[in-house]
């Protein structure tokens, strides 16, 4: 049997609901746009996201691990994109956490716990990447933005710091890779889907146009200061691209600053 659901983690936990309610041998858990991989089913069904499913499913997850490992589950969710056969591992994990009569987070010997917690571990670290690397523009209405293009889909994790830290502010953080980011207004959070065709949307960089008065002193500031604080018989390359991957500079100011 091969589940297909909507891509959201309460389809998911829908689909885990679903598993048992049914008794039914579910082998293989996909979107409902991913390749279906060439071996023979004996049935294949697409369920459908139903909340109070989703929310029993978790209430008893909530029974049966930490939560720590709650926390892995949701980030490892975040992981799978990239490899679209771990919805399949997470939905193992979940059900096997179900019906153990212990918790199985310590189960390191199981291909499917490792692999949550190691892919939490992951998404965990591109997230705090993302909250040292993003670079802010403001634009003519006094509207921060910034483009992203991280590695797994953790903008749902960083949010919450750029709210914290820029509470007086309007800001965009855009994740050009799956096309949607989140503006805060000053008191809340919206995600939004902007128009492709943009300027900005294609270099990352706001044009002259919509972009504040300042904003050029303001990138030329920052790179004389970086410049500035940098020791030449100290540079390291290696360890620079170590710390700061080279896929990170395409939208940093002090290297593509104005």
């Amino acid at each position: 049997m091969l589940y297909t659901f909507d891509g959201t983690f309460d389809g998911l936990l829908s689909c885990v609901f679903d598993a048992f309610a049914r008794k039914e041998d579910v082998t293989e858990v996909l979107r409902t746009w991913d390749e279906i991989p060439l071996f023979c089913l004996d049935a294949m069904r697409h369920v459908d996201t139903e909340l109070a499913h989703a929310r029993r499913v978790w209430l008893k997850l909530e029974k049966c691990m930490s939560r720590t490992v709650l926390n892995s589950l949701v980030k490892s969710f975040l992981y799978a994109p990239v490899e679209v056969s771990f919805y399949s591992t997470l939905f193992r994990f979940i059900c096997r956490a179900m019906v153990s009569e212990i918790r199985i987070e310590g189960d390191f010997g199981d291909a499917d716990v490792l692999a949550v917690l190691n892919n939490s571990r992951k998404v965990s670290y591109e997230a705090s990447r993302m909250r040292q690397f993003v670079r802010f523009q403001k634009a003519v209405n006094g509207t921060y933005f910034a483009m992203i293009e991280p590695l797994y889909d953790v903008l749902p994790l960083a949010i919450g710091h750029f709210v914290d830290r820029f509470a007086d502010s309007r800001f965009i953080i855009y994740d050009r890779i799956r096309d949607y980011g989140f503006f805060y207004d000053g008191k809340e959070s919206h995600r939004i889907v902007l128009s492709s065709d943009a300027p900005h949307m294609v270099t990352g960089n706001l044009d002259e146009t919509i972009a504040d008065a300042d904003e050029a002193m303001f990138k030329k500031l920052w790179r004389t200061y970086f410049n500035a604080t940098a020791i030449p018989e100290r540079t390291n390359p290696r360890k620079q691209r170590q710390d700061m991957p080279h896929r990170f500079w395409k939208y940093l100011t002090e290297v593509n600053g104005v």
